[in-house]
């Protein structure tokens, strides 16, 4: 309709400069405009303004004003100065995505078909009719080919960034006009990079994007995300979050399954929600044994599926055989005291070191690691605490902690990123003193400006939203099973008014004394690299005494409790990737934080990271200081080729070892083709409206020629078009003059 009505597509109009081909200056013509409208404003006033009611002579006026000013407007021979390729002087870049997404359906064939029954129904044809015509296949990268035939469709992935990089090598030395790109625009790597798309504008290549593929499958359940912790301790209980998505499946049941090294720990049969929305199930499972584990989860492919490729997803667990040490202050004997102990015993990961104050003067040690260790008391330098990874403070009050050690105790969570968890007591938060200490900052509650809130009443556990959802309390697999749980848990012994919790904190769980009202009772937040917790409450030993003798909750909850303390604090030597699982691209950073024992940010460190891949494939790569942060050190490296790796980070000072750290990482070649597999609409018309060209549907695909022709890059030369005699003018000059004659008629001034 656009062309119809002004001879040439919308798109030469945004692209072409306006001018007037008579060559006569704009502004006579508006002078004579604004003469033509006046004066004839003025000659309808004075010869006819009395045939006309009221002030109907001026819509007659303007109506014979726009007449004229039309016709002059044509005199001076409105166009349009355009750039256009030059004919067979310019290459054509038609680049066919050949990715095994591909051969999924289009309509009634499978989307290369689709691609290549458009290009040899006549698009080909009317291309190199008019410019030279290169033809390409995309997959891993980009590559030349002679003919259709050789496209097919059994690339492993799609790197539209990287085969749009060679496209721009490649143009350095020829006259490329427009890129033509046929896809489903399943990209693989996460589209073009900042400096690719600045060359391509700089270039003013435009890429012209077709289409294929619908946005959704019509039926497809997709496990769009496996989201399990990188490290465990070994026996962990581990939480493995499965992000679910579906088309046209509503309500249907699927069978869920969870594997470890290839052995199923946990399945549930889940009813599918709403279409489109990421529905994510929790399964639990048992980390087992130290060592690498190859963790996936699955479902069941459900009648009619169109892309059961998408079905499952892995990842890579390092399971460590690490016995993190938590040290335990306790203020005087109490029935907790003794039950937490107990819990403790039946984990073969965790090490509990008690301090149990049992006179004021009097501390009684458990789990030291020799009789020397906290000799003193608690300990008096930082390099003593900060070789535990956790540390409890139960019912004790401030003053007993000189300045310097109440200090250490806010750095042990804020810089050496271990987890503190305080208890309640006779001497602990505000009874203790606590609000007014510097430790305070630390706590994820707003202590009480009293004394008098430690109660020794009944009251019942009960959680909160937040802790429906949490794993740390999560006593029964199943969350509704759980809730339920802790409703029938017997009540505590006494609970402990805190005061509400800060802003950023968390509350997991609730207390209901029974007299009234209701408090946070386990509360838990992030401080510095570290995390700090509440629990109010020192009444837990009933959980264990009133129960059946086989009831686990409450050493379920204390050994949940107390790794989920420590699971995160990092050692002196800390290493990571910067991402973990790697598809079908091998680029990766090390990234290693080194401290000395004080956990201060080690500057002059030596590291090297050592590398074992598939196949007992070996490598050393050394790691240099990051300009950014002290302490930091950083590599970049290409793992060759897919399977699993575990890389040990070692540091050293001088010839002093100051730690060593090992994480797993997984490079997975083909697997990320299967996901996504709707057509990418949104990242094809914006790269298409970044680089100046279009976004067409293989249907309206045949307008390509004529679109290209008028491209800025390659060989150009200038255009003239003329506008004088587009149909729109011609329609405007009747129409003005059929209008004031209804006008008159209507008026009766004909």
């Amino acid at each position: 309709m656009f062309e119809a009505l002004f001879l040439y597509p919308y798109r030469l109009f945004t692209r072409g400069e306006f001018l007037f081909a008579s060559g006569w200056p704009a502004w006579v013509l508006l002078l004579l405009m604004l003469i033509a409208i006046a004066g004839t404003g003025y000659w309808v006033w004075r010869h006819h303004g009395g045939n006309f009611a009221g002030r109907r002579w001026i819509a007659v006026a303007a109506l014979q004003g726009l007449v004229l000013a039309l016709l002059l407007f044509l005199l001076w021979r409105p166009a349009l100065r355009v750039t256009a390729l030059k004919p067979q002087q310019n290459v054509i870049a038609v680049v066919v995505d050949d990715s095994r997404s591909m051969q999924l359906k289009h309509e009634d064939l499978p989307r290369l078909e689709a691609a290549r029954k458009l290009l040899s129904g006549g698009l080909l044809e009317k291309l190199r009719n008019r410019f030279q015509v290169r033809v390409y296949r995309a997959g891993n990268y980009l590559e030349r080919i002679q003919g259709l035939d050789a496209l097919t469709g059994a690339q492993p992935a799609t790197h539209l960034g990287l085969s749009m990089k060679q496209m721009m090598e490649e143009s350095a030395s020829l006259p490329i006009g427009a890129v033509v790109l046929l896809t489903d625009g399943s990209d693989n790597s996460g589209g073009l990079e900042a400096d690719t798309l600045s060359e391509i504008r700089r270039r003013k290549i435009p890429i012209h994007s077709v289409g294929f593929g619908a946005e959704k499958l019509a039926r497809d359940l997709e496990v769009l995300d496996l989201d399990v912790p990188q490290r465990a301790l070994s026996d962990s209980r581990i939480g493995a979050a499965i992000t679910l998505r579906h088309f046209g499946l509503n309500g249907q049941k699927a069978k869920l399954a969870l594997l470890a090294d290839e052995k199923i720990v946990a399945s549930r049969e889940v009813i599918l929600g709403a279409e489109g929305v990421p529905q994510t199930e929790t399964l639990l499972f048992n980390a087992g044994l130290a060592g690498a584990r190859n963790v996936r989860a699955s479902v069941v492919k459900l009648e009619g599926e169109e892309n059961p490729s998408n079905n499952a997803q892995s990842r890579l667990i390092n399971v460590e055989s690490l016995k993190p040490r938590i040290l335990y202050i306790e203020g005087e004997p109490k029935w907790d005291f003794k039950f937490i102990r107990r819990a403790l015993e039946g984990d073969r990961n965790l090490q509990l070191t008690t301090m149990l104050r049992t006179t004021q003067n009097k501390i009684y040690r458990q789990g030291v690691e020799d009789p020397k260790e906290l000799e003193q008391g608690f300990p008096g330098k930082e390099e003593e605490l900060f070789k535990f990874s956790g540390l409890i403070i139960g019912g004790i009050e401030a003053s007993y902690f000189t300045p310097q050690q109440q200090a250490m105790i806010r750095n042990f969570a804020d810089r050496r990123g271990g987890g503190v968890l305080f208890l309640a007591g006779r001497g602990a938060f505000a009874d203790g003193g606590w609000a007014a200490s510097p430790v305070a900052e630390m706590i994820p509650v707003t202590l009480a400006d009293r004394k008098g809130t430690f109660h020794r009443d009944p009251a019942t556990a009960e959680l909160t939203g937040a802790g429906r959802d949490s794993l740390i309390v999560r006593i029964e697999e199943d969350a509704k099973k759980n809730e339920e749980r802790w409703r029938k848990l017997p009540y505590l012994a006494n609970y402990q008014e805190t005061g509400p919790a800060k802003p950023g904190a968390t509350v997991l769980v609730d207390a209901l004394p029974t007299s009234k009202g209701r408090h946070p009772l386990f509360v838990t937040q992030r401080y510095g690299r570290g995390r700090v917790s509440v629990f109010a409450s020192s009444g837990t030993w009933r959980w264990q005494m009133l129960q059946d003798v086989k009831d686990l909750s409450h050493e379920v909850f204390w050994q949940q409790t107390l790794r989920w303390l420590v699971t995160e604090t990092p050692p002196q030597v800390s290493a990571t990737p910067s991402k973990q699982l790697l598809l079908d691209d091998g680029q990766v950073e090390f990234r290693a934080d080194v401290r000395d024992p004080a956990y201060k940010p080690l500057a002059g460190a030596t590291v090297e990271a050592r590398i074992l891949g598939p196949g007992g494939a070996a490598a050393m790569l050394p790691l240099t200081p990051d300009s950014s942060q002290t302490g930091l050190f950083t590599a970049r490296w290409d793992a060759p080729k897919s399977g699993n790796y575990v890389v040990e980070v070692l540091a050293r000072n001088g010839k002093e070892e100051m730690g060593r750290d090992v994480f797993t990482l997984s490079r997975q070649d083909g697997i990320a083709e299967n996901f996504h597999a709707g057509q990418n609409r949104q990242l094809l018309e914006g790269l298409s409206r970044q680089t100046g060209g279009n976004y067409y549907t293989p249907a309206s695909a045949q307008a390509l020629p004529d679109d290209i022709a008028y491209s800025e890059a390659g060989i150009t030369t200038r255009e003239t078009k003329d506008l004088w005699n587009m149909p729109a003018l011609l329609l405007a000059l009747f129409g003005a003059k059929a209008a004031e004659w209804l006008l008159r008629r209507r008026w009766g001034a004909v």
